[in-house]
């Protein structure tokens, strides 16, 4: 019992000898853990993590009651563990710190350098692009719009043919038409313009576990989704249901409504946005001054 008295003793000294600064460290520690376990828990690393608090609980088990064997054993499996979880689950690692970047904490929850210019061209945008899904909707036109946000689509855009205009519901009407010979691909929209069609999506990761009435389109917006922060916009060609993949997810049944609103949400700047920016720029513009003067 001697390890168990010294690991209290151990914690009751740290804790006197702790300050603010400590308390902020920990309380960002525990919060970069809950975030990257939250982003993974539902894809095989998930698991993984289960797994490795499992065996720091029998660690410390065998601390306190001072099995030397499996102490042993876990010191030397822990020491080169890490690196080999990064290699091995390199791709969901990658994904949860681009999507650390996309979140609110990032840069871009307050879209810097976002001209009313470009916030008016995609309120135009989307107005014809939810048209275009409605009109491809009721006559059962298979379409699959991706919308780039900040993860750039540098890879699939080469893969597709170069169109970069501007983007109206009658254009995409004719790049979907069954005889077109891009309407097989993804269109790819970036900065409120169609970049580029005829483009190849990535795979989902577990195809076993999405719905197999689903077909190749709605895989192929599922794998562009997990892959990047992209909003991927998926017409029916057997239901014309109009269905958006988010995140790794697919949301069915849009009405026009329900997806301007979402494509509003996410793509044109709040009020709160718009003031933040507004302030930014406004001491940017003083500090440049200021230097100047």
């Amino acid at each position: 019992m001697s390890a168990l008295h010294e690991f209290w003793e151990g914690i009751v000294s740290v804790v006197r000898t702790m300050g603010p600064w400590d308390l902020l460290d920990i309380a960002l520690l525990s919060y970069i853990i809950y975030y990257f376990y939250k982003l993974l828990r539902e894809t095989r690393a998930g698991q993984l993590f289960k797994g490795i608090a499992f065996l720091l609980i029998v660690y410390a088990f065998g601390k306190i009651v001072e099995l030397k064997a499996i102490t042993y054993l876990l010191e030397r499996l822990f020491s080169f563990g890490l690196l080999a979880i990064l290699i091995v689950f390199q791709p969901e690692v990658r994904r949860a710190v681009e999507k650390l970047g996309h979140s609110r904490l990032g840069l871009s929850a307050l879209r810097l350098g976002y001209s009313d210019d470009l916030q008016e061209r995609w309120r135009s945008a989307i107005e014809e692009i939810c048209d275009a899904c409605v009109e491809l909707s009721a006559g059962c036109v298979g379409a699959l719009i991706v919308i780039e946000q900040q993860t750039r689509l540098g890879e699939q855009i080469e893969n597709g043919t170069i169109i970069n205009a501007d983007i109206s519901a009658m254009l995409l009407g004719n790049l979907f038409f069954k005889n077109s010979p891009l309407h097989d691909g993804a269109i790819i929209v970036r900065d409120a313009k169609i970049h580029a069609a005829g483009c190849q999506l990535p795979k989902p990761q577990n195809e076993k576990v999405i719905n197999k009435k689903l077909g190749s389109r709605h895989r192929a917006a599922i794998g562009m989704s997990e892959n990047s922060d992209a909003i991927i916009l998926v017409v029916s060609e057997e239901t014309g249901q109009i269905s958006v993949a988010e995140n790794g997810s697919l949301t069915r049944n849009f009405t026009r409504e329900k997806l301007q609103s979402l494509l509003t949400d996410r793509l044109v700047p709040d009020t709160g946005d718009k003031k933040r920016l507004f302030r930014f720029r406004n001491r940017k513009e003083a500090q440049h001054e200021e230097d100047h003067s």
